[in-house]
């Protein structure tokens, strides 16, 4: 054909060895190879983890921290290789790592992970050097320490450098909250908890991928993805011991049973729930059955209606920012947790249950109180806000 030059065999054979190193021909790249190659060692890695093999997982590498994650019960575990970088016979593998907690999780925990590897020169297979949290990863608990495991009815207690006493007590507390959450959610969850005590602040902050500052004074908060039952897999609630210690046997129940909360409504909560509506249902679950008054359990909030300083409008969610000031935190809290209270005793509980499945059911935020309010409630914004504003005057005033 015109244009055309035919190419004969011997310059095939030729042009493929000048290739060979580059994209090899007919064949896979070299650094698909290497993918291949350490996405099959890390297999094998997996596999002994599931197995509880030390000695098949010693194989693989480096045998450091197997004893630390030996005791959690595991459902999966598994590696997905993204990307290889190699030089010589060292590489580093940006990888996914996913697991399931038997008994816990309705799917799996997925985090980035960096691991390390190495090969002698006589070519042998890549054997793991490291195994970290990818930069903009958390770390997960074995990588602090050796994972102690205490079971409750309701509740799996995971701690690091705690004593055996402290973690009973954190799985009594968790199976007082689990039932106290149904009692009041009457949506489906598993009704079952994981809480993550971690050795200190710095701990907590280290497994959330933070600063500690972000994080002092804060006793407890529950990681997850919203978006839906099926992006909903596997809760954790995470302790900051050394806030948390500092509470007394009522506030340190409030806030499992808060966080509790959190992971029952995770399901139907979404980007287009105001933190208002997801704290303050959260807090109103925490303190049903405290007996505790307004005024008790809100007495931030109580000191700025009695000096006049009558919120105009509900919580933002900029409001709720942990680096925020203390006391504003506070009052957003408490705000929203008036709000809940609110539409529980004016509209009845099943109303604020339904309200909370419809904001979160809404395509997007813009919108989603405002038609909840209108299908649920029979009000407007601005009637709401009203009516919450005068429950604060006659509650708290």
């Amino acid at each position: 054909m015109a244009g055309r030059r035919r190419v004969s065999g011997s310059s095939v054979v030729v042009l493929c060895l000048l290739l060979a190193g580059l994209v090899g021909c007919g064949g896979r790249s070299t650094t698909d190879s290497d993918r291949t190659d350490v996405q099959r060692v890390l297999d094998r890695r997996a596999a002994a983890v599931l197995a509880h093999d030390a000695t098949a997982y010693a194989r693989t590498g480096t045998g450091t921290g197997f004893g630390n994650l030996s005791a959690i019960p595991l459902a999966a575990w598994s590696y997905r290789v993204r990307e290889v970088d190699r030089t010589g016979d060292r590489a580093t593998a940006d990888v996914e790592l996913r697991y399931r907690v038997e008994g816990y999780d309705r799917g799996a925990v997925a985090t980035g992970r960096t691991v390390r590897l190495s090969r002698d020169g006589s070519g042998g297979g890549w054997s793991v050097d490291s195994d970290r949290p990818a930069k903009k990863s958390g770390q997960q608990p074995w990588d602090q320490g050796a994972v102690q495991v205490v079971r409750g009815t309701h509740s799996l207690v995971l701690g690091v450098g705690q004593p055996t006493d402290t973690l009973r007590r954190f799985a009594a507390l968790a199976d007082r909250a689990v039932p106290a959450v149904s009692d009041a959610w009457d949506g489906d969850w598993a009704r079952r908890v994981v809480v993550v005590v971690p050795r200190s602040l710095e701990g907590m902050a280290g497994l959330l991928g933070s600063p500690a500052s972000s994080y002092r004074g804060i006793a407890a908060v529950t990681t997850g993805e919203t978006g839906g039952r099926e992006r909903a897999p596997a809760d954790r609630i995470i302790v900051n011991p050394d806030a948390y210690g500092l509470l007394g046997d009522l506030g340190k129940q409030v806030v499992l049973t808060h966080e509790s909360t959190h992971v029952a409504t995770r399901a139907d909560t979404t980007s287009a729930t105001p933190l208002w509506l997801s704290e303050g249902y959260a807090d109103w679950v925490g303190y049903r059955d405290s007996g505790r008054t307004p005024a008790q359990a809100a007495p931030e909030l109580a000191g700025a209606v009695a000096g006049g300083e009558l919120p105009a409008r509900l919580p933002a969610d900029d409001d709720f920012g942990f680096t925020a000031d203390a006391e504003e935190l506070a009052r957003a809290y408490e705000g929203g947790w008036l709000a809940c209270r609110m539409i529980a005793e004016q509209w009845g509980e099943d109303r604020l249950d339904a309200f909370y499945r419809a904001v979160g059911a809404h395509d997007a935020r813009a919108g989603a109180v405002e038609d909840a309010m209108r299908k649920v409630l029979g009000t407007t914004p601005d009637d709401f806000t009203a009516r919450w504003r005068e429950y604060l005057r006659t509650r708290l005033g």
